[in-house]
């Protein structure tokens, strides 16, 4: 296998490091480096004989945003209708095993489908060591100017900013899969961070589990139902 960073993707996003600058700039690299992973996982697959759809590279669905940075993405309003309802929470689950099939039954992991682009995947992680049950300061649906994806921006009030830093950073050095943050809404995986320092600006998107994966809709909905405003 080689394990050359060079990858259109990559290389792409590594560009708009440079263009932008900053803490912000830094995290884009770490999804450059996810999608990068993405298609090593499939070509491994592929050379095991498992025919998979040949595709561009997928990026971990996920990006960090540091303080003061911009993000550049085009923000739509929140789906019509008010609602009286609390806002749903979200669990920031530090991920114990990744393995390339569907969770067995009553295992307790959280199984990503497969596509065109990637296989099954079973995601396990620990509830104990993580932030369970967050109510989310704000959450708002756009479209990366990046990748042209949708995604949610969501930030923590100033209690779970710090915890989610401390928890980022006590990942960071663990090798794959155990530096990555399982993200859950309502019993589903909705992001999977790769993260490699202490993540301390607040702010983070979602785009699902591997990058492309939320629709407009799809973006739209889980940031009403995040959101404490709406």
């Amino acid at each position: 296998m080689n394990d050359s960073t060079a990858h259109p993707l990559h290389d792409a996003l590594h560009a708009h490091v440079l263009e932008s600058g900053g803490d912000a700039g830094a995290h884009l690299v770490g999804l450059a480096d996810g999608a990068l992973r993405s298609a090593r996982r499939r070509q491994r697959l592929t050379r095991a004989g498992i025919g998979l759809v040949a595709a561009a590279a997928v990026a971990t669905g996920w990006a960090a945003v540091a303080d003061g940075a911009s993000s550049r993405a085009h923000v739509v309003p929140p789906a019509a209708g008010n609602s009286t309802a609390e806002a749903t929470l979200v669990s920031f689950l530090p991920v114990t095993s990744s393995d390339e099939h569907a969770c067995p039954p009553g295992s307790g992991g959280y199984t990503v489908p497969a596509s065109a682009t990637h296989p099954d995947l079973c995601v396990r992680a620990d509830r104990a060591a993580g932030m369970t049950d967050v109510k989310v300061a704000s959450a708002r649906a756009e479209k990366s100017s990046v990748t042209g994806t949708w995604q949610v921006e969501v930030r923590f009030d100033p209690t779970d900013r710090n915890r989610f830093a401390a928890l980022t950073g006590s990942i960071a050095s663990a090798p794959l899969p155990r530096n990555e943050i399982a993200i859950v809404v309502d019993g589903k995986l909705w992001g999977l961070p790769y993260v490699s320092a202490s993540i301390t600006g607040g702010r983070f998107v979602i785009s699902g589990p591997y990058l492309g994966d939320l629709t407009a809709a799809a973006a739209r909905d889980l940031a009403h139902r995040l959101d404490p405003g709406t």
